[in-house]
């Protein structure tokens, strides 16, 4: 017979016994489920429009390839991106008003809403808790929650008190363009038809902890008027210093310098657009490609076979570099050594590299019809390149300028790589 304290003994270490044996059937099926699962980073990763089709494709630069196609994102026809801070979230705005939460690790739509019935691009927060949309119709900026995609704030654009009514007997209110992000938790955008520049703060917003849901809630808002005829596009400078609108009714650039905000808007390149002998202007130029290297600005020329040279500290022309065609986009690789410029139809064909210090012709590529977009690999050794009407993208060799990969992609436009989500403006 066992005694009393013998057989506690034996029944405590047949349950230590049945436990070992629970944690390790537990370990070892946790383990088999995650070699089952394949990890994926994201910082080497990005999405491509497929504008016909409305979808996209999810790729790694690093491999070269093609992960994943997502559909279902309606008209993608002028779409753009941005990235959530972890890079693990795309958000693709439509043309159709859409706003759309890509999943890129899961390769699925997470969120999808339709926020207006005509957007033209967005931008997220410093902090990347608010998304922010601008609208042709009806006008305005809608901001959301990057997290949910609850309304945040509904920024209404100016009245056109010379427009008739719409139907419902709402009021038209201006076309927004050119909204980008800026420095503490700001937005900067264009009003085209009312010739302003706004500039929207939501940092008090943000130490309030509105962001959750508080579609009432309404940023600082200071606005500028009268800074020059439709503002058609803008950019940001690299360093969230200097907002530039380009200016589609008259010549010349409006600046806006956010360090000294109290100046208001500086009229720049007074004869921005104007040429001894103007050519049919086939595409205004994307101002969001500028290529800033050093103390220069390369810019495409408005409707002339040139890309100009501006210094950064007069913000005057210094010099101009001669062209294949009128350039679209001039593109600077990271290490600014070389700047990538595209033209546009019928010479859309055609890619020119050039140097940077020199300013002359490195290397004439032709990839092929309607080359759309180009995008840098974070260290810039690779760019890729849409070409629409081959339905392929192409990647080069950035010190060769020699081809190194062609893949099939669906009328391919923007080219958008996970490492934006650290830049200032994009």
């Amino acid at each position: 017979m066992l005694g009393k304290s013998m057989k506690t003994t034996l029944i405590k270490l047949a349950s230590v016994a049945i436990l070992s044996s629970v944690i390790a059937a537990c370990t070892s099926h946790t383990t088999n489920d995650i070699a089952e699962v394949p990890l994926r980073a994201t910082g080497d990763m990005g999405v491509i429009i497929e504008r016909a089709s409305g979808q996209v494709q999810i790729v790694n630069h690093t491999s070269k390839e093609v992960l994943a196609e997502v559909d279902g994102l309606g008209d993608l026809s002028h779409a753009s991106i941005v990235y959530s801070r972890d890079q693990r979230y795309a958000y693709v705005f439509g043309r159709d008003g859409g706003l759309t939460k890509i999943d890129i690790l899961k390769d699925k739509i997470d969120k999808r809403i339709i926020q207006s019935g005509n957007s033209i691009g967005g931008a997220i927060s410093q902090d990347g808790k608010l998304v922010a949309v601008s609208n042709y119709t009806p006008g305005g900026v809608k901001v959301f929650n990057s997290e949910t995609l609850e309304l945040v704030a509904s920024i209404d654009s100016s009245i056109l008190t010379t427009k008739p009514k719409n139907k419902d007997g709402s009021p038209v209110r201006s076309k927004v363009v050119g909204l980008v992000d800026a420095p503490n938790n700001k937005f900067v955008f264009s009003l085209f038809d009312s010739h302003e520049i706004w500039v929207a703060d939501f940092s008090d917003i943000e130490k309030s902890n509105e962001t959750k849901a508080a579609p009432n809630a309404m940023p600082k808002v200071t606005k500028f008027t009268d800074i020059g005829l439709f503002p058609y596009d803008a950019l940001m400078s690299p360093d969230g210093r200097y907002y530039i609108a380009g200016l589609f009714g008259e010549d010349g650039m409006a600046l806006l310098d956010l360090w000294h905000i109290e100046k208001g808007v500086q009229r720049i390149l007074p004869n921005y657009g104007k040429g001894e002998q103007k050519l049919p202007v086939y595409k205004m130029p994307h101002l969001e490609g500028w290529a800033m290297a050093g103390d220069y600005a390369f810019m495409p020329a408005v409707g002339q076979h040139k890309v100009l040279v501006v210094n950064t500290k007069t913000w005057q022309q210094v010099t101009e570099i001669q062209a294949h065609s009128q350039p679209i986009f001039v593109m600077a690789q990271p290490d600014n050594r070389q700047i990538w410029v595209n033209f546009a139809y019928p010479d859309n064909n055609t890619i020119q590299v050039f140097n940077t210090e020199t300013f002359e012709l490195v290397k004439t590529l032709t990839p092929g019809p309607a080359v759309l977009h180009m995008e840098f690999t974070p260290r810039g050794e690779h760019v890729w390149m849409s070409v629409r009407d081959s339905n392929e993208v192409q990647i080069y060799d950035t010190k060769t300028q020699t081809l190194l990969k062609a893949f099939k992609s669906s009328s391919p436009s923007g080219i958008f790589f996970t490492s934006r989500a650290h830049q200032i403006g994009l």
